[in-house]
């Protein structure tokens, strides 16, 4: 009998190697950004898509987000709006919605670094030096 040359695990790890910097705001960005494709991988049976959907569903309820800044990250990325039509969506400044992102994604990190930190499966951008 021979042996099986598929490898089951290569889309996960793939993933798992693109957003390993999710203690990082530009981490969290980065899969912010893929949000909607994503989404589609997850509806085509992609389990690790599946997987990090979860986690970055449950990070953002944790993160303590006003609803302004959720607002901002589901129209930006979600609803693919330019950060000007979300400004006139929300009623501010294009500035005003990069200070809302950029302040939603530190605190989404914030949570991913915890979790990092408790041995939940998550690397560390920079990982501490023990002294």
């Amino acid at each position: 009998m021979g042996a099986v040359k598929t490898d089951f695990q290569s889309k996960e790890r793939a993933l798992d190697s693109k957003y390993v910097a999710l203690d990082s705001a530009d981490g969290v960005k980065l899969l912010l950004g893929d949000y909607n494709a994503l989404t589609q991988r997850r509806y085509a049976g992609d389990y690790a898509a599946c997987d990090i959907l979860i986690d970055l569903s449950t990070a953002i309820e944790r993160a303590g987000l006003t609803d302004r800044q959720r607002e901002a990250l589901r129209l930006v990325f979600v609803g693919e709006y330019t950060q000007v039509e979300t400004a006139q969506a929300l009623g501010v400044s294009k500035q005003t919605v990069n200070r809302l992102i950029s302040v939603a994604a530190a605190k989404v990190a914030r949570v991913y670094e915890a979790w990092s930190r408790m041995g939940e499966g998550y690397a560390l951008t920079i990982e501490e030096e023990t002294a």
